[in-house]
């Protein structure tokens, strides 16, 4: 049987072969150990990854429980405002009503008498007029009348009076003049508000439109006269 003898290349020798192979083998080792390195890269990452996303989810699922908590609170905060401000009003309107049987008993008698002091005399008082006429849709409410064959005073009574109160007032006094006018009534019709408290800007509208002003004053009251010549209706 012949030998057989490896034919390699001419000009290179076995140990050049020997170094390229050793070489080759070092860069596939290299190869490999980089790409293990990428592969452990990759997992810390993507376990890095997932505990982020975790940790948002837990945040975001603290954070909806707080938003839900806080607004929890907000509604029962708003709740208990509400059940306060109805309270008060409860209270303001119990007051209202209060004062105003005050104004019925006592303030309307003594109205009689400071009119009187001031030249006016009334020789009726009434509290608490409506007129209701449905015919010529003419509908409202006077606190205290006073009257007599020439005049009639219309007196707005309020806790706590303002401008507003003053200019509804102006308004139903010239309700009263067309009902007047419609029943043939040619009297003359003057215009009074009251008030617990009235504050100043509100206490020189009234007096500068026209109106007689009664305000507390000690134990009773006074009305002061408009600053020029009162108001006719």
């Amino acid at each position: 049987m012949a030998n057989t003898e490896i034919d390699y290349p001419r000009g290179i020798t076995f140990e050049q072969v020997w170094a390229a192979l050793m070489e080759n083998r070092e860069q596939i080792r290299e190869t490999e150990r980089i790409i293990k390195e990428t592969q452990r890269e990759t997992a810390q990452s993507q376990k890095e990854t997932e505990r982020i996303i975790k940790e948002t989810q837990r945040e975001i699922a603290q954070s909806q429980k707080e938003t839900a908590r806080s607004q929890k609170e907000t509604d029962r905060q708003m709740k208990e405002t509400d059940k306060k401000l109805k309270q008060i009003g409860k209270r303001f309107g119990d007051f209202t009503n209060s004062f105003g049987e005050i104004v019925e008993y006592m303030v309307a008698p003594n109205l009689q008498d400071r009119f009187y002091e001031l030249g006016l005399d009334f020789q009726e008082v009434a509290n608490d007029i409506k007129i209701l006429d449905k015919k010529n849709n003419i509908f409202f409410q006077v606190d205290v009348y006073l009257q007599n064959c020439d005049t009639a005073m219309l007196v707005e009574v309020k806790a706590d009076l303002t401008i507003s109160d003053i200019n509804k007032h102006i308004k139903r006094i010239e309700k009263m003049r067309e009902y007047a006018d419609l029943r043939g009534d040619k009297r003359t019709f003057l215009g009074a508000v009251a008030g617990v408290v009235i504050k100043p800007k509100v206490r020189e509208y009234a007096l500068s439109r026209g109106f007689y002003l009664a305000e507390p004053s000690g134990e009773t009251f006074n009305i002061t006269p408009p600053h020029n010549q009162p108001k006719e209706w």
